[in-house]
Order: structure tokens, then C-alpha cells, then sequence
């Protein structure tokens, strides 16, 4: 990737760190829009909108392009940090880098780079127990009858077949793939359930010995993004070129904006579980 003619120059460096870094902002905002059913919303609501998001093609393609643009975006970053040592070995004998440049500007690079251990982690607690865990559980309901409360599973269906009770073998049915509900019998499958990510998140945050630990270290982490999105965002219009007198005090206010309040709406997500969340 280093040799390739689009990442040859710092100019092309640039611009390119810049649309993937925008194209991730629009990322951002829409996994937050998603993230806030934590809050707003109920775990099937929720659990519907995992579905979705790991089922529907056209999503799972911008996944893709996600996937490679945060890939894309690291390696820039950190061929452009070398890049800019090489052009400048030696410091100065005396400089007040702070009299020139923000804090966020000055540390890009080991904001980055912490912003990606973040996103490992969290992939690896959420997104790949979501895609690859045998024991991944299944949402589940209480339903009043007669008197007395019955589990059941909640499908995809609709009618009938909206609930299965979690006693499968009264049911003559038994569970295959992870998430669908066939009949032993016939061989038929009948339905599909829901990956209960609303349960595993819940958990993760409410863990007796761990919950606290993990979101103080989400806020941080949030508090770090910020800081990399304050200088990132507004850079990333001027180096595409979008550099107008008229035009970039409000892109830097929008930027600004966007830096404290986009962050600030992630870091409340956990908090509210690990304290709030039944």
C-alpha cells in the first residue's frame, strides 16, 4: 500500500486521510443513531436493528467499505507521521509547537492510534460475539398466562409463530445455524429468533467486577475521539480543498460541534446502563 501510486505523495496522503476520515464522521453518526435504542428504545427494538444491520446486503457492503476505510485511514495516518519525520530529522533547538498548533493537531498520530485500540476491543466484546459465538443467546420474553409466567422466545414471524417456548422439546422443535427454529420432525424450518445484543451489551456494562472499569475506559475513550475529530474534522475539508474565507468559520464551528457532541451522546450510552439500565 505504501508504494501504491495513490499513496505516493503527502498531497495525495492527505486527501485521501481526508475522505476516508469524513467518510467515517457520516459512519459515526449513523452507528450513534442506532446505539441510542440503548436508551430510547427496548432490547427488541433494538435486537431488530442488529438484525438488520447484519442481514440487509446493501448494509453489509457499506460494512465492508467501513471495514477497509478505517484500515485505509490508520495506515495513512501512520505513513504520513513517518513521512513528516523524514522530512524534518532534526528539531529545532528551540520551538513552542503549542504557540502554533492545538493540542489535538500536534497528537493526530497517538490519538489514532488509541482511537484503533478502541475499536479492536470493542469489536472483539460486541461485534465478534454478535457474528461467531456458538453461545450467543437469543432474546426471550416473559408472557402472563393464567396466572403464571412462561419464557418464550421472540421470532421473526409474525401471527403464531411470533413466540416459541424456550422448552423446546415439548415443542418438538430444536434449534440449528444458531438462530433458526426447525421442526425435528418434518425437517422444516419454522422461524428465526433474535440475537439478544441488547443482553450481551447490558452485561457488559453492568458487570459486577468489570461493568465500572469498562465504562470509565468508553468515556475515555469517547473523550479521545473528540479530541481527534476537533482538529480532524475541519482539516479534512481543507485538505480536499474546500477552503473558503466565507465558508470556514462555520465549518470549523460544525466541526467543533461535532467533536463534543457526537462523542459526548456515545460516552452517555454506557453510563446510563452501568447506572440506570434495569
Amino acid at each position: 500500500m505504501a508504494k501504491s501510486a495513490i499513496l505516493k505523495s503527502s498531497l495525495a496522503k492527505k486527501y485521501w486521510m481526508s475522505l476516508t476520515g469524513l467518510f467515517l464522521c457520516l459512519f459515526l453518526v449513523g452507528h450513534l443513531a442506532g446505539n441510542l435504542q440503548l436508551i430510547f428504545s427496548d432490547a427488541s427494538h433494538f435486537n431488530e436493528y442488529a438484525l438488520f444491520m447484519t442481514t440487509n446486503p446493501a448494509v453489509k457492503l457499506l460494512s465492508y467499505v467501513t471495514y477497509i476505510s478505517i484500515i485505509f485511514h490508520a495506515v495513512d495516518g501512520i505513513l504520513l507521521t513517518i513521512q513528516n519525520r523524514k522530512a524534518r530529522p532534526i528539531r529545532y533547538a528551540k520551538e513552542n509547537a503549542s504557540a502554533n498548533s492545538g493540542f489535538a493537531s500536534r497528537n493526530m498520530a497517538v490519538l489514532g492510534t488509541l482511537i484503533l485500540v478502541f475499536i479492536v476491543t470493542h469489536m472483539v466484546n460486541f461485534w465478534a460475539k454478535m457474528h461467531f459465538d456458538e453461545k450467543m443467546p437469543l432474546q426471550t420474553t416473559q408472557i402472563d398466562y393464567q396466572g403464571q409466567k412462561y419464557d418464550f422466545y421472540i421470532t421473526t414471524s409474525v401471527g403464531k409463530d411470533k413466540y416459541i417456548p424456550t422448552n423446546l422439546e415439548q415443542s418438538g422443535l430444536e434449534i440449528r445455524n444458531r438462530t433458526e427454529f426447525w421442526d425435528k420432525t418434518g425437517n422444516l424450518k419454522i422461524t428465526d429468533g433474535y440475537k439478544d445484543l441488547h443482553k450481551i451489551t447490558v452485561a457488559f456494562f453492568k458487570d459486577p467486577k468489570f461493568g465500572l472499569v469498562a465504562t470509565i475506559l468508553y468515556v475515555l475513550a469517547m473523550g479521545v475521539l473528540g479530541f481527534h475529530l476537533w482538529h480532524g474534522f475541519a482539516s479534512a475539508f481543507q485538505s480536499i480543498g474546500l477552503n473558503n474565507p466565507k465558508y470556514n468559520g462555520l465549518i470549523k464551528g460544525a466541526g467543533k460541534a461535532f467533536a463534543v457532541i457526537v462523542p459526548f451522546l456515545f460516552a452517555i450510552i454506557p453510563i446510563y446502563i452501568h447506572f440506570f439500565a434495569k
